[in-house]
């Protein structure tokens, strides 16, 4: 904070010359300042000025900064969108391709974005069921957590411990609350929604090991809003979305 000063009937000019030094005479100002010699400045520099490889500035300019070179950033081994899944399934994201994404939601968006608008071969029965239960069970969730759901069922078929087929495996009864236990029936699908188009990207990613979202041996998941008793004898491996996932202790 600037005080104000009490000057009185100080002329304010004589006080502005007191305070500042400037009363003295000229002459003394001129001895005061060649009482410093410029050789005593430089003199203090112990590092050589080329060493330091900056510009050589001419008397009386300011030499200009050096531009520092920096090495490019390494590449990236996908390339990731921040553009949100749409709700109608029509805008296409930004960057979209068909190389292995890194497994998040916007790092997956391009690839199933391209496995919806490619031309592709309808699924197979097998394939089919998984997409169904990627619909029913995982169609709120993120596309990685709906591809966690696809790799669970295709982790359960492949580990011995549960039926060979994936149709098996979903219709096992009390396994996957949308398929009825005593009969194996499994509801629709609305096949003209963004929600099963994506089921079906899902599916193809999963099969065809475009991407890998869980490790081989995560058998269970359930929603994060449930406690069953089994999950406290297994070991959590991750939560995606609403979806808490396990294998085995």
């Amino acid at each position: 904070m600037i005080k104000r000063l009490a000057l009185g009937r100080v002329p304010a000019m004589v006080f502005l010359l007191a305070v500042s030094g400037l009363a003295a005479p000229a002459a003394a100002q001129v001895g005061t300042i060649a009482a410093t010699p410029v050789a005593a400045t430089t003199a203090t520099v112990s590092t050589p000025v080329a060493a330091t490889a900056l510009p050589t500035a001419t008397p009386g300019t300011i030499a200009a900064a050096p531009v520092l070179q920096t090495a490019p950033a390494p590449g990236r081994a996908a390339i990731l969108s921040a553009t949100p899944r749409p709700v109608t399934g029509t805008t296409p994201p930004t960057g979209t391709t068909d190389v292995r994404p890194a497994v998040t939601h916007a790092g997956l968006w391009p690839m199933v974005w391209a496995k919806t608008q490619a031309a592709a071969p309808a699924l197979t029965e097998q394939e089919e069921c998984i997409a169904i239960a990627v619909y029913h069970e995982a169609r709120g969730e993120p596309l990685d957590g709906q591809l966690a759901v696809a790799e669970v069922i295709m982790n359960r078929a492949a580990s011995g411990r549960y039926p060979a087929g994936w149709c098996d495996v979903v219709k096992q009864p009390w396994q996957f609350s949308f398929v009825n236990p005593r009969t194996g029936h499994m509801p629709g699908v609305n096949r003209a929604s963004a929600s099963w188009a994506y089921a079906e990207a899902i599916t193809r990613i999963a099969v065809g090991n475009f991407a890998d979202a869980l490790p081989g041996d995560v058998l269970w998941y359930h929603a994060d809003y449930v406690a069953p008793s089994w999950g406290r004898r297994l070991a959590k491996v991750e939560k995606i979305g609403a979806h808490i996932f396990y294998r085995a202790s």
